[in-house]
């Protein structure tokens, strides 16, 4: 099957699963010529990892989409959040109060308004990003309240080799209890229990493109 193929497949299991559910389609490490027909069939959200690569990928075309949505949903240290807020629709991967306030400044610089997940990290380890689970509420409040940032909703990525359900069930709370709608959760090989549990926004890339070579 070719990748527009595998796309279609995937966007239709999506769609009989949830109304509700957008695609995020994983283009990392994928350049833009492999990208191109998922583009001119009409689909406008796609992610990337690296601020660097996307800069490189989409920078001399994004001109002529204009409806198109770019997503970061890797880990952003602080040094590129410059350029992230300028190429960036979405940031999926909030993850600090440092962060949230380079980002408001940023933000203000150039007059532009992004949307913004806010990682929750459900393993309290430090090789992990996101903002502790008995820290989320304060630090949601103090982004939306206090810096002005466009706070939409939350993000997870569950524990590698564990069941998923118990995680986007937990995060699925948060937002609730938070009003936050929209629920960042769900990649290629997770993406059912996700949507089952709410996501709105799914992150798959090798079930479109296939394993990676490098990441």
């Amino acid at each position: 099957m070719s990748i527009l193929d595998n796309f279609i497949t995937i966007k239709n299991n999506v769609s009989f699963l949830s109304n509700n559910t957008k695609i995020i389609v994983v283009t990392k490490t994928f350049d833009i010529n492999t990208i191109t027909p998922i583009i001119a069939c009409g689909h406008n959200d796609f992610g990337e990892n690296k601020v660097q690569e996307a800069i490189l990928k989409w920078q001399p075309i994004i001109a002529n989409y204009p409806d198109l949505k770019l997503h970061l949903i890797g880990h952003l240290q602080s040094n590129k959040a410059k350029d992230a807020v300028k190429l960036f629709d979405y940031i999926h991967s909030l993850s600090s109060e440092k962060l949230a306030n380079i980002l408001m400044k940023e933000e203000q610089l150039i007059k532009k308004k992004l949307r913004y997940f806010i990682q929750v990290n459900f393993t309290n380890s430090k090789e992990r990003s996101g903002i502790e689970v008995n820290e989320a509420a304060s630090f949601i409040k103090y982004c939306i309240n206090d810096l002005n940032l466009q706070i939409i909703g939350l993000m997870c990525i569950p524990p590698l080799n564990e069941q998923p359900d118990a995680y986007f069930l937990q995060l699925k709370k948060i937002a609730y209890k938070n009003n936050l709608n929209e629920l960042s959760m769900g990649m290629s090989n997770d993406y059912h229990h996700a949507i089952k549990h709410g996501s709105t926004y799914v992150r798959i890339g090798s079930k479109i493109f296939g394993e990676r070579k490098n990441q």
